[in-house]
C-alpha cells in the first residue's frame, strides 16, 4: 500500500503501538506520526509533523498529502469535543480519504460519562462527509493492571461493580485493530464494537493477581460513596473520584460487557487474555 497514514498522539500509549502494528503491513515511509511534541517522537522510525488539537488554524496544512488518519481521542476530558472537530474539519479541507476515530463502547446507550464526548464527535464526524470508521473501543485491561503494585499492598482490589462483567482487552489489540482499519480495505462506514473475547470481574481480577503473586488478593466490593472516598485518599481530585467511581456502578449494570467477539474477528486471532495482562504487569 502506498497511500499515506497519518496516525495522532502518536506518542501516547496507544498511538506508539498502531505506529508498530502499522509498520508490519506498510512501509515506514507512507506513516506520518502526528504529534503535540516531535522531540518525543524521534525514536519512531517514521515522519513526525507538529499537530496540535488545540490550534486549528495550523491543522488542515499538517495533514497535507496524508490520504488515511486515525484520529485518537483527547485526552483533556471537558475540551475533547471541540478539539475533535478541530481535527475532522481539518481533514475535511485537507481531503483525507477515510477518518478513523477511537470511540468508546457503545458509545450511542453507554450511561458512562466517557460517553458525553464521543457521541458527539461521532455525530460530527458522520456529518462533516468523509467515509469514516469509527472504533467503539471497551475498556483496556492495562486500566486495572497499572494499579497491582497498589493491590498488593494492600491485599485487595477495591470497587463497586459488584459482579459485574468487563470485557476488557489489552492496549495492543485495540492498536492493532486500527493498524488493520487504517492499513486495509472494506472499513468505510464501519462501526465497530471493540471489547476482548474473555469477560472477567473484579473478583476475578483479585484471583487472578493472587494465583500470579502467591499474596492473598481479596475483591472488597464497597458502595459508590466508600469507593469515591477511596479514590479521594489515594489522590483524586473530588469531581473525578466521583467520575470513576461511577463507572464502576455502570459496570455492575453491563455498561462494559460485549460478547460480539468483532475485535477478535478485525484482528484475526483471540484477544489478550487477562492472565497475560497480568503476568506482564507483575
Amino acid at each position: 500500500m502506498k497511500m499515506k497514514i497519518g496516525i495522532t498522539g502518536a506518542t501516547g500509549q496507544l498511538g506508539r503501538l498502531v505506529v508498530d502494528y502499522a509498520k508490519k503491513s506498510t512501509s515506514p515511509s507512507n506513516i506520518v506520526a502526528l504529534v503535540r511534541d516531535p522531540e518525543k517522537a524521534k525514536d519512531l522510525g517514521v515522519e513526525v509533523r507538529a499537530f496540535d488539537y488545540n490550534k486549528p488554524e495550523a491543522l488542515e496544512a499538517q495533514l497535507k498529502g496524508i490520504d488515511r488518519l486515525l484520529l485518537i481521542s483527547g485526552s483533556e476530558i471537558g475540551k475533547r469535543v471541540q478539539q475533535h472537530e478541530n481535527v475532522i474539519k481539518a481533514a475535511k479541507a485537507a481531503g483525507i480519504k477515510l477518518l478513523a476515530y477511537t470511540s468508546l463502547l457503545h458509545t450511542d446507550s453507554s450511561p458512562i460519562f466517557l460517553a458525553s464526548e464521543h457521541l458527539p464527535t461521532e455525530k460530527i464526524l458522520r456529518a462533516s462527509g468523509i467515509t469514516y470508521a469509527i472504533l467503539r473501543n471497551g475498556w483496556y485491561t492495562e486500566n486495572y493492571t497499572q494499579s497491582i503494585s497498589q493491590n498488593i499492598t494492600a491485599g485487595a482490589v477495591f470497587g463497586c461493580a459488584g459482579q459485574g462483567k468487563i470485557s476488557a482487552a489489552a492496549r495492543k489489540d485495540y492498536a492493532e485493530a486500527a493498524a488493520v482499519v487504517l492499513t486495509g480495505e472494506g472499513h468505510e462506514f464501519k462501526i465497530y464494537e471493540l471489547a476482548g473475547d474473555e469477560s472477567f470481574t473484579l473478583s476475578d481480577l483479585a484471583a487472578e493477581i493472587s494465583k500470579q503473586t502467591g499474596k492473598k488478593i481479596v475483591y472488597n466490593n464497597l458502595s459508590e460513596a466508600e469507593l469515591v472516598e477511596v479514590l479521594k485518599n489515594a489522590g483524586l481530585p473530588e469531581q473525578m473520584a466521583g467520575a470513576f467511581a461511577s463507572i464502576d456502578t455502570h459496570i455492575a449494570n453491563g455498561a462494559l460487557y460485549d460478547n460480539s467477539h468483532q475485535l477478535s474477528q478485525l484482528i484475526g486471532r483471540k484477544t489478550t487474555p487477562l492472565s497475560a495482562v497480568v503476568k506482564e504487569a507483575i
